[in-house]
């Protein structure tokens, strides 16, 4: 029997509205991503929101980033406006929120175990951006032995090429990539 989860990365304020640091075309997919969430709360699907949560100085950033912290100009800081979720994906009170060290939402947290306790088969994953967390979390599902899916429009890059030639990575890896209404049916 299939069991789905929905898998919401980044969709914090600095990587969403934040001119400097925003993905371009993270903005977008905000009611994609709304109306994810909403057909999974309707049908029970767990929802979890995972976030990234950097110290001030960057101490727990990836190496290439930490120049970035120590020059003032950090984003996500734990406690500060840019570390939140968008309000429009404001997590439910039955959602999980999870604060990831690194790209992939399986390193360093629960989520393997949570989902295995919730019986979890397939991911669903939207947020932002391609390139790093979304495919990190794809593979890392995939190596998890979750069948996993990529939802398209809600997800972004900083272009459409470079989302399409994740897409073309992801599926070549045996993941599925395809838009949310496109699933909607098969839920």
């Amino acid at each position: 029997m299939k069991k789905f989860a929905l898998l919401i990365i980044d969709m914090q304020n600095d990587f969403v509205l934040t001119e400097k640091t925003a993905v371009n075309g993270a903005k977008a997919t905000i009611p994609a991503i709304g109306h994810a969430m909403q057909v999974c709360h309707e049908k029970h699907i767990p929802v979890f929101h995972i976030i990234r949560a950097y110290d001030e100085k960057g101490g727990n950033a990836e190496i290439f980033r930490k120049e970035l912290f120590q020059k003032g100009r950090g984003f996500c800081i734990a406690g500060t406006q840019g570390a939140e979720i968008v309000d429009d994906l404001t997590p439910d009170k039955n959602d999980y929120v999870l604060v990831k060290p690194r790209f992939s939402a399986f390193f360093g947290t629960a989520l393997n175990t949570m989902l295995r306790e919730k019986q979890i088969t397939h991911v669903l994953i939207a947020g932002t951006q391609y390139p790093n967390c979304i495919r990190a979390t794809a593979v890392d599902a995939l190596c998890h032995d979750f069948f996993v899916t990529v939802l398209t429009d809600c997800c972004s890059a900083k272009s459409e090429e470079i989302a399409r030639a994740n897409c073309r990575d992801l599926q070549n890896m045996g993941i599925d990539c395809v838009n949310f209404t496109a699933l909607e049916e098969l839920l």
